[in-house]
């Protein structure tokens, strides 16, 4: 599978499980890529807002996500830090709960889902494995995320992917477009430009 380049934003709309409004700014770097974003909802009566700034290599691994977020408990920054191989520090310390993770997801982002597909380009019946280092919202805590992804029938010029987190038992179908960004995530998220 081959991605066109991002557009230089995107946008979504946060809908179904929260409410709110996301967007992103997509620059190539001499490392890779770089994506800032801000994502600002409101989910079972709490409101939060968070900031990102994802740098990823070539082939798309996060190497540096610095992601800032306000809720009602407080604000508060977390940095994490990706050899590239698999290996992460959260804040400077060493997280061995991470090894194997190449990408970050961010629980207040649609946006995110894009890495590890745009990372693995899966054809088509193949599914993988793509753990993450997930950061919560509200208190920007970071845990190991298992999810899969299984590439299914395109939509025309548009990719499909079966998502599933078996820890919370959430499932579903995201629909890519062709740079790899997410159209329609059901129950998180629309995109809006």
């Amino acid at each position: 599978m081959e991605f066109t380049h991002p557009p230089a934003t995107a946008a979504w709309l946060h809908q179904d499980s929260r409410q709110g409004f996301e967007v992103a700014f997509f620059r190539v770097t001499d490392a890779g890529r770089r994506i800032d974003g801000y994502a600002a909802v409101s989910e079972d009566g709490d409101a939060f807002a968070v900031e990102y700034d994802i740098e990823l290599d070539t082939t798309w691994r996060t190497r540096t996500a610095r992601v800032h977020g306000r809720s009602p408990s407080g604000s508060r920054t977390v940095l994490l830090e990706s050899d590239g191989s698999g290996h992460w520090a959260v804040d400077g310390e060493r997280a061995p709960y991470l090894d194997g993770c190449f990408d970050v997801d961010l629980e207040a982002s649609a946006m995110t889902n894009a890495l590890p597909v745009r990372r693995m380009a899966l054809p088509h019946g193949t599914e993988a494995s793509a753990p993450a280092a997930w950061v919560r919202a509200l208190d920007l805590t970071v845990e190991r995320l298992e999810q899969t992804y299984t590439r299914t029938t395109d939509r025309g010029t548009h990719t499909c992917y079966d998502y599933r987190a078996p820890a919370s038992g959430f499932s579903s179908r995201i629909v890519y477009d062709e740079s790899g960004l997410p159209l329609e995530y059901p129950g998180i998220a629309v995109r809006a430009g």
